[in-house]
């Protein structure tokens, strides 16, 4: 009953409601129990924890068939912000590009909301432009030029290729996670918002960083594919 509560509150039925309607064009996502993943991260180690965020704790965890994933601890998700969370699950069971961080499943089932996905082992960009150590060297111009190009085939391909266009909302240096070869992958699509084929601007509550907030889109909320 305690899991049925869980599930309810963390936006289980909405979530149920967007995977059984074809409107969306909504992929299946795995539903993983809460047992599972508890055991992937040893119960909340601290020892495990990637890294903390506004939205919550990265755990490294390894599955009962040894593939190794990273799984999001969310924060509590209140009713105001239950669509927006649901939100990142529904837009990145839609995307499938090898540059933009795959969303593996989830669970519902615990107090808070677990998400489960690739694990990328290097780090964030913005440790590598602002924390050089031996854990994050220099990287090279050419690194530099190839993350850029990549991150910019990524947003093209959310903008232009997706069955519907996704705008993030929210790039920046720690959203862009690299792999074991350096290759770069957008992450955190919490603030992302699907739009409609033949809208050319979505009206909105601003969203994102100060710093990367284009001044149009903070002056007018008016948000598109160029801001």
């Amino acid at each position: 009953m305690l899991k049925q509560k869980f599930f309810k509150r963390n936006g289980g039925l909405l979530l149920q409601q967007q995977l059984s309607s074809n409107e969306n064009n909504v992929q299946k996502v795995k539903l993983f129990n809460s047992k599972e993943l508890e055991n992937a991260i040893d119960r909340f180690n601290e020892n495990r924890i990637l890294v903390k965020g506004g939205q919550g704790t990265v755990y490294k965890g390894m599955l009962i068939d040894g593939k190794i994933v990273a799984i999001k601890k969310c924060n509590i998700v209140d009713e105001g912000n239950l669509e927006q969370f649901i939100n990142e699950i529904i837009i990145l069971s839609q995307i499938n590009h090898r540059n933009v961080v795959k969303l593996l499943g989830c669970c519902l089932e615990t107090e808070v909301p677990l998400l489960v996905y690739e694990f990328i082992p290097n780090g964030t960009l913005f440790q590598y432009l602002h924390k050089e150590n031996e854990d994050f060297p220099l990287l090279t111009w050419d690194m530099h030029l190839r993350i850029a190009t990549k991150i910019a085939g990524a947003l093209s391909y959310l903008h232009s290729v997706a069955s519907l266009p996704i705008y993030h909302r929210d790039i920046k240096s720690s959203n862009i996670l690299l792999d074991d070869k350096y290759r770069a992958k957008v992450a955190d699509f919490g603030t992302s918002r699907l739009v409609a084929v033949d809208q050319t601007h979505v009206t909105t509550l601003v969203y994102g960083t100060f710093g990367y907030l284009d001044l149009e889109y903070f002056q007018t909320s008016q948000f598109t594919e160029k801001k």
